[in-house]
């Protein structure tokens, strides 16, 4: 599995999301500009010492990263109004998980290009806008994990 996180800004989420990849051998894509520098204290604190067991890679821009894929990639786009949940998308092994900016979410013409791809998780609650970058990151991989059957679980 890969996850992608498009400019990401708040440090800890990252490195949250750092242990999450570590933790289930997922590859870490992080597209610039980030909202922090890469040494940030905040940032390694997060992470921990799990940076060393992550395949992470650091990409310029969006362009630079799309244009890395493989021809038969598949990018499942998550954010908030998607026509489809989460649960409801048949992943395999070689998919990306892509997550937006923490205040800004993914773009909307990279949503609308990729509709039949663009997944939300259920709110239940008007009020709140929002669920932490890191935990959608991480339910949206365990479930695509799931489907999987787990791949190589440590028992």
């Amino acid at each position: 599995m890969q996850i992608v996180l498009v400019e990401p800004e708040i440090p800890p989420n990252t490195g949250n999301v750092a242990r999450l990849c570590a933790a289930t051998r997922t590859t870490l894509h992080l597209i610039e500009p980030f909202g922090f520098k890469l040494d940030d204290a905040q940032l390694k604190r997060a992470g921990m010492d799990y940076w060393q067991h992550v395949e992470w890679h650091r990409w310029p821009g969006w362009t630079a990263f799309e244009k890395k894929l493989p021809v038969d990639a598949r990018l499942w786009f998550i954010e908030s109004n998607g026509p489809k949940l989460y649960t409801e998308a048949k992943f395999s092994a070689a998919d990306y998980l892509v997550f937006g900016r923490e205040t800004a979410g993914l773009p909307g013409q990279l949503l609308e290009h990729n509709r039949e791809h663009w997944l939300r998780i259920p709110m239940f609650n008007a009020q709140s806008r929002s669920l932490n970058l890191s935990n959608c990151a991480a339910l949206v991989l365990f479930e695509a994990l799931r489907q999987q059957g787990f791949p190589d679980e440590i028992r």
